[in-house]
């Protein structure tokens, strides 16, 4: 992760008032974490119940105040009425139903307006206090630039759907969620190493061949974390795609579909690549196959661990892992043989983002041993 050198580990010497310090950084950054988390499935939600275009002009600063008067919602969905979604999904919607939909969407963009300030003033804040832990102020700063970027990138997604479409662009739109959660992953990484301290070596491994062989195991423990991070995101960007096409409406079947493993059409688009992105049988079977690799890793890294003498603390948080993977895939089957509901779907995407979270969890607690910084936790 590049913000582990950021966070120093607190040292020995580091004095009971630098460590509270530490300490009210990361609630505050896992506050950040829990808002963006809503934020996600709030998200999801705006997707399922196709909320998103139901605002056509985005107002960073005065967008906070809804419509108030009959007037102003009258003229706010007739600009919606010019948008091909409501021509070709919601014509003849009453402006009750579109004051529903709105709250969607106003609720997903005040959020975003929420986030940054929760994260702006408490960030200018510890600055000015120099309350910040050393050298963290500037990914925090790079942090809060991604999170402007997230906001033109939301408001670039919305616009794709205004004029020639009839819903957002699939690309944009998991261009939007990736960046959302790589924000995310960030946050939680740097609030983690805050609440953390340097690991010890194991104790009882006194001879340097013993010691070798626990490096080499923490090596390739560290290495599999890796690699399921970057998996259950892959698996993340395929779900993203099942949305923006609205894959999960068809081949309702599992384990097979439509009694086949690969499913008929699923090469149909050219060049090759599109099908990936594009083309609804593929969307759909990259999804269900790199969640499927996904569980059966977790349950093989699960299976070692258990036969291997891990530490307590690393085992825990593998057995977490196992269980929100095992819950992820019941969601996700359930959600799809029941033709996707709302409550379901939205608890499917929110148990993507508790998958994300336990894979970091467990990263962070096979973070290799170092030795203590004197000087680290100092203000900036």
């Amino acid at each position: 992760m590049a913000l582990s050198s950021a966070a120093h580990w607190p040292s020995a010497a580091a004095s009971g008032s630098e460590r509270a310090a530490r300490r009210v950084v990361a609630v505050w950054l896992l506050c950040v974490c829990a808002l963006i988390y809503l934020m996600v499935v709030v998200g999801g939600i705006t997707r399922l119940t196709l909320s998103g275009l139901s605002i056509t002009q985005w107002h960073p600063i005065i967008g906070v105040i809804p419509p108030l008067s009959h007037g102003q919602w009258e003229a706010a969905f007739a600009r919606y009425q010019q948008v091909p979604e409501y021509r070709a999904l919601h014509d003849g919607m009453s402006l009750s139903d579109f004051k529903t939909i709105f709250f969607w969407e106003y609720a997903h963009r005040l959020l975003g307006r929420l986030i940054g300030l929760v994260f702006a003033v408490p960030l200018a804040w510890f600055w000015s206090r120099r309350r910040l832990p050393r050298g963290l102020g500037p990914p925090l700063l790079g942090i809060l630039g991604l999170g402007f970027a997230q906001g033109l990138l939301g408001w670039y997604m919305v616009e794709s759907g205004l004029a020639d479409r009839v819903e957002v662009s699939q690309y944009r739109l998991d261009a939007h969620l990736l960046l959302a959660l790589a924000i995310y992953s960030l946050i939680l990484w740097t609030a983690l190493g805050l609440l953390g301290s340097a690991p010890s070596p194991r104790r009882g491994t006194h001879s340097s061949e013993t010691t070798g062989r626990a490096a080499d195991v923490g090596v390739g423990w560290r290495r599999a974390a890796n690699g399921l991070i970057a998996l259950v995101g892959l698996t993340i960007a395929a779900g993203g795609f099942v949305a923006g096409n609205r894959a999960g409406l068809t081949y309702n079947t599992f384990p097979l579909m439509d009694g086949q493993f690969v499913p008929a059409g699923y090469a149909a688009l050219h060049p090759f690549f599109r099908n990936w992105f594009e083309n609804i049988p593929a969307v759909q079977f990259d999804h269900r196959l790199l969640a499927e690799t996904t569980f059966v890793y977790v349950l093989a890294l699960a299976a070692i661990g258990i036969a291997r003498p891990l530490p307590r603390r690393i085992l825990t948080a593998l057995i977490a892992l196992l269980l929100v993977a095992t819950l992820q895939l019941a969601l996700g089957v359930s959600t799809l043989l029941l033709v996707v509901p709302i409550p379901l779907a939205a608890a499917h995407q929110a148990g993507a983002v508790l998958l994300l979270t336990a894979a970091i969890v467990f990263r962070h607690v096979l973070r290799p041993a170092r030795e203590m910084d004197a000087k680290a936790g100092a203000p900036i």
